[in-house]
């Protein structure tokens, strides 16, 4: 898949470990070196602003989407390619899928889990055909991986559907991942009965 846009979510916070900003560098540094555009929040806070400015700074183009009623609390960044200001939270989201040819979650709280969740849970139901991947950073996401993998166990996710989500713990390898994942066919109701 040829890749234009990459979606990033990510925390508000910078989180308690200085690795969370070295990875959203790196990210936002490979973006722009790939000559990729980065859609994300439209933040200059937290892990926003880290992947935001290491993007610009390399040369890429930035496209933030924020809600009005969170342009002050996040503080909305006035040095992007474009800021777009929407409505509401589901119009920031449905405006950064349309614009995105894969999602990618650096680590952050329950605003980057749903954002990935929901825009997952699109692929699943075969309203697009993105790819979507976690930057691993020195264990973040390993707890979900491993719930993850436990709801394949219990018959609650289709393995196809937990392989739509590619880990990697290099921002390099992990983008490369995205360019090569390919849509799987899969129905969501698995166990219904046939008519």
């Amino acid at each position: 898949m040829a890749l234009k846009s990459i979606c990033v979510f990510c925390g508000a916070s910078s989180g308690a470990n200085p690795a969370y900003r070295e990875a959203a560098t790196q990210l936002g540094r490979q973006l722009a070196q790939r000559g990729l555009t980065l859609v994300y929040g439209g933040g200059k806070v937290g892990l926003m602003g880290v992947v935001a400015d290491a993007a610009l700074a390399a040369g890429g183009e930035v496209v933030g989407i924020i809600p009005q009623a969170l342009k002050a609390l996040e503080v909305g960044h006035g040095g992007l390619t474009r800021l777009e200001v929407v409505d509401g939270m589901h119009a920031r989201k449905a405006r950064m899928a349309e614009l995105a040819d894969a999602f990618v979650a650096l680590p952050g709280g329950l605003g980057t889990l749903e954002e990935l969740f929901e825009v997952w849970t699109w692929g699943q139901l075969g309203y697009h055909g993105k790819p979507l991947g976690l930057l691993e950073v020195n264990g973040f996401f390993d707890k979900l991986t491993g719930f993850l993998d436990h709801l394949v166990q219990e018959n609650f996710v289709r393995q196809p559907h937990r392989d739509m989500l590619q880990v990697r713990e290099d921002a390099d390898a992990l983008i490369d991942a995205l360019a090569q994942w390919q849509p799987t066919v899969l129905p969501k109701w698995a166990d219904r009965a046939p008519d």
